[in-house]
């Protein structure tokens, strides 16, 4: 199996057809059809799926896809990391960042980017947590920021802030709060609207109500940010997040958000953690962009922009 393979099948997949590929590739299409099918002979496996349409991958393809975009991401930045100087860091970084901290997070650190690392190109995911931990397992990424519930011993980590969970709803709604705090047993009786299992959010909710002997049953499930904003403002039901995604409702008074009093007394809280490989060395540029976001976070929390959010102790 050769690079320059995974590079061909890579450009057909993601083009949708040889002649498209072959034309980006400079390369005849007999020669990157039979190409393909030496990968596929050596796999033992049909990668693609061909019809008058153009291509797509298989199911086994789909996997194969995943992996060589890994594995081309890592000669790339094993080239960089050889070619870069540490005075002025350059290439490409993959961040992954979770839909409910990349409101408050994504601008001010694409922002600080531009003026200090200039020829560092960034490239963000917004993803569920665990699409995240997936991709960094496997190296398509070089860095995310992700929710610490304990499961994160296959990665480098250092801990960036811990934020408070409140309880919110729409302004008015049927199921706010009569005082500036809820108590949870009170919070999760009411109609929630909560992401699924695969965010970091949701497993943390779960954990507190189940220590507390108590149990979810009325929950709307909503994964995207954006759809869960336009429910809560239709009054479908309040949520238990960080105040950070919904912040801009919040500030115009669309939305309330109230403290959340677990049984124990404590507030109900969540971790995030900054994580890398353990297995794949950071590049230079990587490294820069690390040490960036430990800057901008704590930034955030000293200016009080991250609200009812606070810095983590850091080794």
């Amino acid at each position: 199996m050769e690079l320059r393979q995974l590079r061909y099948f890579v450009a057909i997949v993601d083009h949708g057809s040889l002649s498209r590929a072959a034309r980006v590739l400079h390369i005849a299409q007999p020669a990157l059809t039979q190409q393909v099918k030496q990968l596929e002979d050596e796999l033992a496996a049909q990668l693609l799926h061909r019809s008058a349409q153009g291509v797509i991958a298989t199911d086994a393809g789909k996997i194969f896809y995943e992996h060589a975009q890994a594995i081309l991401k890592q000669v790339t930045d094993a080239r960089s990391a050889v070619a870069q100087s540490t005075d002025k860091p350059a290439g490409t970084v993959a961040l992954g960042i979770p839909q409910s901290a990349s409101g408050i997070l994504a601008l001010p650190l694409l922002t600080a980017m531009r003026a200090r690392y200039p020829d560092i190109s960034l490239q963000l995911t917004e993803e569920l947590t665990g699409n995240l931990i997936e991709q960094l397992k496997t190296g398509r990424i070089n860095l995310a920021v992700l929710f610490n519930d304990g499961q994160l011993t296959a990665f480098a980590t250092t801990p960036l802030v811990e934020e408070e969970m409140m309880f919110i709803t729409r302004s008015g709604s049927r199921y706010a709060s009569a005082r500036r705090s809820i108590t949870f047993a009170r919070a999760v009786k009411a109609r929630l609207i909560l992401p699924g299992m695969q965010h970091g959010v949701r497993p943390r909710i779960e954990s507190v109500a189940r220590a507390a002997g108590l149990t979810l049953d009325n929950v709307v499930e909503i994964s995207s940010v954006t759809i869960m904003k336009s429910a809560i403002l239709a009054d479908i039901g309040a949520t238990i997040l960080p105040v950070a995604p919904l912040l801009p409702e919040i500030k115009r008074g669309e939305m309330s958000a109230y403290s959340i009093s677990a049984i124990s007394g404590e507030k109900l809280s969540r971790t995030l953690t900054l994580c890398a490989s353990k297995n794949i060395p950071l590049t230079t540029a990587a490294a820069a962009v690390e040490r960036l976001v430990l800057e901008v976070t704590d930034e955030l929390c000293r200016s009080g922009q991250w609200l009812h959010a606070k810095i983590l102790a850091r080794p």
